[in-house]
């Protein structure tokens, strides 16, 4: 049905007027993308009835000009073909040219052309212009973004690791394992290197649709890294279960009709994730080369982890974590625990709209710090950065990952 959608199927109407055949000279069909997306990696082609509809077809491949404009030259190899009728597209059915405000546009027909205007011997030219193309969609974005077979668009090496399990029971997913500058590399066969696994891990290393940003923490630890501001490390993103993402964030009853499976998502990390990520890459060793962070309700659940679990996680990074939810604190969660050896805790002071929620927040992670201070950290293995301007979105938690990075993985 894709291709029935794109091509807009003239070929059954019968009260269309047939245009005149090609001159004997042939045309030339020159193409202006307004799009921008066509490259020499996204060439255009001709996807028509004389190719059989194929999209991305090496015969009818356009060729890119000095004037930022595309061109086939086309000429008739039978008298007994049809009338031209065509559709620009990058290589396939899912990059289709489409109107200005994303509709499909019926199929292109060549205008009559008036041979006795054309110079003896010289092919005839045909202008058009291509506004966008379907893969610019919104749900088409979407549908490319959840894809798991998606080149991920990361500064350095992502390798997808297939994990089963975790709050919600039979949920399959790839972990999303980011390895420093240099991993491959044979002068660091034997080298060995910490772990930070991260909730959300969608929003880690490109900006998810409909998200207003992402955590670049690729070009942040790629950055950091090479110059030498903190130790090369490993970045695991877990991504989260969709609808079920609250669920398995959430380790006691604290939302409406949501059922918390935070503890059966935590054993998950302990038994699956951090097994699996540490028999396929070269980590290091011991709880204190493990991190685990994320925000909001990740970071609630980073936060759980690591004080149930000092002896797998040592550090812990919580941005903006959900410490005040229907109006209750949180903060006795974490009562009962053993902080782990290093803790970061960040917090926007606009995190909502309503200024009463927000002192609300700041309150309770203040507090919390001074949870971690009674636990017995030293100021060089706790810290608390309070931005009073920030919102409670990527691009604030971006902005403090640097911070944050520096603090738990300080270099040597």
């Amino acid at each position: 049905m894709k291709l029935l959608t794109c091509l807009a199927l003239l070929l059954f109407a019968t009260s269309l007027v047939q245009a005149q055949p090609l001159p004997d000279t042939g045309l030339i069909l020159i193409v202006k993308d307004k799009s921008g997306l066509s490259s020499t990696e996204s060439p255009l082609y001709l996807a028509s009835n004389w190719g059989g509809w194929a999209p991305g077809d090496n015969a009818y491949k356009l060729s890119a000009r000095s004037d930022m404009r595309w061109q086939i030259i086309l000429k008739p190899t039978s008298k007994d073909l049809p009338p031209l009728e065509f559709k620009i597209t990058r290589g396939s059915w899912d990059a289709c040219e489409v109107a200005a405000d994303m509709s499909d546009i019926p199929n292109r027909r060549l205008p009559a052309i008036d041979v006795s205007s054309i110079a003896p011997g010289q092919p005839a030219i045909v202008e058009i212009e291509v506004e966008r193309f379907s893969d610019q969609r919104p749900e088409a974005q979407a549908r490319k973004a959840l894809s798991p077979y998606r080149t991920i668009n990361a500064v350095g090496t992502v390798r997808r690791l297939a994990v089963v399990g975790g709050g919600i029971p039979g949920t399959f997913r790839d972990a999303l394992v980011w390895l420093p500058p240099g991993y491959d590399e044979p002068a660091n066969a034997d080298r060995r290197y910490p772990v930070l696994y991260m909730h959300d891990g969608q929003n880690l290393f490109e900006q998810f649709p409909g998200l207003p940003a992402e955590w670049r923490a690729d070009e942040t630890a790629t950055e950091l890294i090479e110059f030498g501001k903190i130790t090369p490390l490993i970045i695991v993103g877990i991504p989260h279960a969709g609808p079920g993402r609250a669920s398995e964030y959430l380790p006691i009853p604290a939302l409406d009709n949501i059922e918390p499976r935070g503890e059966a998502y935590v054993n998950f990390l302990i038994s699956e994730v951090v097994p699996r990520v540490e028999r396929a890459f070269r980590t290091a060793p011991g709880a204190e080369n493990r991190a685990i962070g994320g925000a909001s309700l990740g970071g609630l659940i980073s936060l759980y982890a690591a004080t149930k679990h000092p002896q797998t996680f040592g550090k812990v990074l919580a941005e903006s974590p959900s410490l005040v939810l229907r109006g209750k604190r949180l903060n006795n969660l974490f009562g009962e625990g053993h902080w782990p050896q290093r803790v970061y805790l960040g917090m926007g002071g606009k995190e909502t709209a309503n200024a009463e929620t927000n002192a609300a927040l700041i309150a309770a992670v203040k507090d919390l710090y001074s949870q971690v201070e009674a636990a017995g950290l030293s100021t060089e293995h706790r810290m608390l950065l309070i931005d009073e301007n920030a919102v409670h979105d990527e691009g604030a938690w971006a902005k403090r990952f640097p911070t944050a990075l520096k603090f738990l993985f300080p270099a040597h």
